[in-house]
C-alpha cells in the first residue's frame, strides 16, 4: 500500500475512532448525571441485590409479585429496612440498564481503536483500558450494593467513573492530535502553562472536598432522615465551608486563566475557547452549590452539582491534553531550526 493511501486510511480510522469517542464520552456523562439522580432521589438501594433485582433479572411492578416475607429474606443479608417502592426499584433498574449499555459502547471504541494500533499505540493502549476498567466498575457497584451505599464505597465508585473519562478523554485528545498541532501558541503567554497547572490543582482539591461533603450528607440524610433537608446544613462540618468558599477562588483563578490566553492568543484560539467553557460550568457549579447551601439542599441541585464537577474535571483535563500537543509542535520546529 503507497504511504498516501496508509495516510488516508489512518485519517478515516481516526475520524471514525473521534466520532464514536465522542458518543462514549458523551454517553459515560449523561450515566454520571443519572447516577447522581438516583443518589439524590434516595433510590441507590431500589435494588437491594446485583446484577438481578429483588432476585429477578426484570424487577417486579408491584409488592405482591415478591414472597410474602421479602422482608426478613433481606433483613437477614443485612438489609434491615428495605421496602419495595416501584419508582426507587425501577429508578435504580434504568440506572444500570445504562450502565450496561455505556459498557457496549465502551467495548465498541476499543474495537475502533484496533486500526490505529500501530499508527498510535496510545490510543488503542487507552481504548482497551477503559474497556478493563469498566468491567472493574462493575464489580465496585456490586461492592456498593452489598455494602448497603457505605459513602467510602461510593466515592471510589464516583473516582473510578471519573477516571473512566479521563483515560477516554486521553484517547479522544490523542485522536485529535493532528488538529492542535496546527494550532498556532507561539505568541501564549509564558504565565499561561503555571497558571494551568494551578487550577488543574485546584480543581482536584475542590473535587475532593467536594467528595467529603457528599459523604457527610449521606451521613446525614441517614441520621436526620429525608424530611429534614433544610436543616443538614447546619449538621455540616467545617470542610464544608471551606469547599463553598474555595469554589470563588478557583473561578477567579480561572477567569485570570482566560485572561492571559485572551491578551496573547485571542478569543478564538481553541485553548480560549476551552477556557470559556471552563468558567462557565465552574458558574454552573457555584449556583448549585449556592441553591444547596441556601435553599434548604433541594434534591433537583444536588445532581446538577456534581454533573458541573464532572463535566469541569473533563474540560480541564481535555484543555491540558491540548495544550501538550500544541506545545509538542513548536518543541519540534524549535529543535528542527
Amino acid at each position: 500500500m503507497s504511504v498516501s493511501l496508509l495516510s488516508i486510511e489512518i485519517e478515516q480510522s481516526l475520524a471514525s475512532y473521534r466520532r464514536i469517542t465522542i458518543v462514549t464520552v458523551s454517553a459515560v456523562y449523561f450515566l454520571i448525571l443519572v447516577g447522581a439522580s438516583v443518589r439524590a432521589s434516595g433510590a441507590g438501594m431500589g435494588c437491594p441485590d446485583w446484577p438481578t433485582c429483588f432476585g429477578q433479572w426484570i424487577p417486579p411492578t408491584h409488592e405482591s409479585q415478591l414472597p410474602a416475607n421479602y422482608q426478613e429474606i433481606y433483613a437477614n443479608l443485612g438489609y434491615a429496612e428495605t421496602r419495595f417502592n416501584v419508582v426507587k426499584t425501577w429508578t435504580e433498574y434504568i440506572n444500570r440498564l445504562i450502565g450496561v449499555t455505556i459498557g457496549f459502547l465502551i467495548f465498541l471504541t476499543a474495537i475502533s481503536s484496533w486500526p490505529l494500533r500501530d499508527s498510535n499505540r496510545s490510543i488503542f493502549i487507552a481504548s482497551v483500558s477503559a474497556f478493563f476498567m469498566v468491567g472493574f466498575q462493575g464489580w465496585l457497584g456490586a461492592k456498593v450494593v452489598s455494602s448497603n451505599l457505605q459513602p467510602g464505597m461510593i466515592t471510589i465508585h464516583m473516582l473510578m467513573a471519573l477516571a473512566i473519562v479521563g483515560t477516554l478523554l486521553f484517547a479522544l485528545a490523542e485522536a485529535r492530535k493532528g488538529f492542535m498541532t496546527r494550532q498556532p501558541i507561539t505568541g501564549i503567554d509564558p504565565r499561561f502553562e503555571f497558571w494551568l497547572y494551578i487550577v488543574l490543582s485546584m480543581t482536584v482539591l475542590q473535587i475532593t472536598m467536594g467528595t467529603q461533603v457528599r459523604e457527610m450528607t449521606d451521613f446525614i440524610r441517614e441520621a436526620q432522615g429525608e424530611m429534614l433537608r433544610s436543616s443538614w446544613i447546619e449538621a455540616m462540618p467545617w470542610f464544608f465551608f471551606v469547599h463553598r468558599s474555595f469554589s470563588a477562588i478557583v473561578l477567579f483563578s480561572n477567569l485570570w486563566l482566560a485572561h492571559l490566553l485572551i491578551t496573547s492568543l485571542g478569543w478564538q484560539h481553541i485553548l480560549t475557547r476551552f477556557t470559556f467553557l471552563v468558567i462557565l460550568i465552574i458558574a454552573i457549579s457555584v449556583i448549585s452549590g449556592a441553591t444547596l447551601g441556601h435553599l434548604g439542599m433541594p434534591a433537583f441541585a444536588q445532581p446538577a452539582h456534581l454533573f458541573a464537577a464532572s463535566l469541569l474535571f473533563g474540560l480541564q483535563f481535555l484543555t491540558w491534553m491540548s495544550y501538550r500537543h500544541a506545545r509538542a509542535r513548536v518543541s519540534r520546529k524549535h529543535l528542527l531550526c
